[in-house]
């Protein structure tokens, strides 16, 4: 059976990538993919329980004493069933949610004419020159916001500034590549190095002067290589006057928008805050934000007189979502999680520990498959494998210098932090920020990894290189 649910994986993915000439669409792929892969794990889970989650199952088990009297497969269907789908659906609610709430402050900046201050400012029409502009905003954006969110900014910016769709798509790729380096050297910028830090593997202190260099330069190799593709001066798209919402903004003055931009992109960077002050979800944060906006944009209305067909109402912003993407990401998580369950990434994971042996490699092995499968089970694969090491455990192991790699701050879970940020850049679907952009622009996977998929993989292995070679030198 695991066999397989790998196969239907495969076969899913294999889709995906060719949405372009199968002409189906990626999300019903994902869905369909997402959905078939818990049906083959809910009709092989007695087998797979026992090796794959014995120790969730027993505590399982322990909560719910009045299962003890049934049969051992019924057990795990109520296990699959009131446990697993649950949590599952959980934490792929809280992203969803996340984006959703996201999209909507973005959409709101956007429909209040807030881009219009960062536009007007952005005066270059030289395209090499807007692409470095791009990818610095992208880069240190993503420090303080998580890369999801920043690649939605910045995609909703250059629709803003290029009119011609296809060089939309280098900027869209730099973006995904920028964000995700950006996010890999900062504690909060990635939910994986997020995850690392709240669990105590990583310390800020250690983190920023050891990744930073080796993301820029992750991030900057590409930018150099794709400069070469572009020639000449953008295309402008249709001019703010052309906006469906422009007769709104002309009746907005100029500090109502300017203090929504602010407002909006406050609440953005409060999230982390926020997630540290009260330890609730990210979501509940950007929700929080969506409210204040919200109340303050009905403000403006008793403040102003304004027509109510111009308004900008809830219904009006929520149709501007994209659904196709947040389906396409519910059914990639779907399809994800089911491969966790069943134990298939954990074996993964321990088949590179046994073979392989050395954190460098076993690394850039993860960062590399994290180009296929979403990094955050494979980092919660590595952090379940390898508890972090105390003085005590080096001092009796019987190969301390081995293990001393795996002490808070070690070489394994720093480098992990840069490899599983920066490696699912490799391909479009392999990061948030990939499958968002994916979504928005509609950039096709196999263009993408046609055109992008290298520079992606050489500003990988540099910022990798630059890695190693700071561990060898400090």
């Amino acid at each position: 059976m695991l066999t397989c649910m790998i196969l239907v994986f495969l076969a899913g993915y294999l889709v995906i990538a060719l949405e372009h000439p199968f002409r189906i669409n990626k999300s019903g792929t994902a869905l369909l993919t997402g959905t078939l892969l818990w049906v083959l794990y809910m009709y092989a889970a007695p087998s797979l329980i026992p090796f794959a989650s014995a120790d969730e199952f027993a505590h399982f088990l322990e909560s719910y004493p009045a299962l003890a009297s049934l049969p051992f497969a019924e057990q795990s269907i109520r296990f699959v069933v009131e446990h697993q789908i649950i949590e599952s659906i959980g934490d792929i609610s809280e992203t969803l949610l996340f984006l959703v709430g996201a999209m909507i402050i973005v959409e709101l900046i956007d429909g209040y004419g807030g881009f219009i201050f960062i536009t007007n400012r952005i005066t270059t029409k030289n395209k090499k020159k807007l692409l470095v502009l791009i990818a610095c905003l992208t880069f240190f954006m993503s420090v303080l916001l998580d890369n999801l969110t920043t690649s939605i900014v910045m995609i909703m910016l250059i629709w803003k500034l290029i009119g011609n769709y296809k060089e939309r798509w280098i900027f869209g790729s730099i973006i995904i590549i920028a964000a995700n380096s950006g996010g890999a050297w900062s504690p909060i910028g990635d939910i994986t190095t997020i995850m690392l830090w709240v669990r105590g593997n990583i310390s800020t202190s250690m983190t920023i002067p050891y990744l930073f260099l080796p993301c820029v330069v992750s991030c900057l190799i590409p930018v150099l290589i794709a400069r070469h593709f572009l020639h000449g001066d953008i295309q402008s798209p249709i001019h703010a006057e052309d906006n469906e919402n422009d007769l709104l903004v002309r009746h907005l003055k100029k500090k109502d928008r300017l203090f929504i931009l602010i407002l909006g992109i406050l609440c953005l960077l409060f999230v982390p805050v926020f997630k540290t002050i009260t330890h609730l979800p990210p979501f509940m944060g950007v929700l929080m934000g969506v409210g204040l906006l919200w109340v303050y944009t009905d403000s403006i209305y008793k403040r102003r007189s304004i027509d109510q067909n111009l308004k900008l109402d809830l219904g009006r912003v929520v149709h501007r979502i994209d659904g196709a993407t947040l389906l396409f990401f519910l059914g990639i998580l779907l399809a994800v999680d089911a491969l966790k369950v069943a134990g298939i990434l954990s074996d993964f994971s321990l088949w590179l520990d046994s073979r392989v042996g050395n954190v460098y490699v076993v690394n850039l092995l993860i960062g590399a498959f994290s180009a296929v499968v979403d990094n955050v089970p494979l980092v919660a694969g590595a952090i379940g494998m390898y508890p972090v090491a105390t003085d005590a455990m080096v001092a009796t192991a019987s190969n301390p210098d081995y293990l001393v790699n795996f002490m808070q701050d070690g070489i394994f879970w720093q480098f992990l932090a840069y490899c599983a940020g920066v490696g699912g850049s490799m391909l479009i679907i392999g990061s948030a920020a990939g499958v968002v952009v994916m979504g928005l622009e509609r950039i096709n996977f196999i263009w993408y990894l046609k055109n992008i998929s290298f520079m992606a993989l050489s500003g990988y292995l540099a910022g990798a290189a630059v890695y190693v070679i700071e561990r060898l030198i400090f």
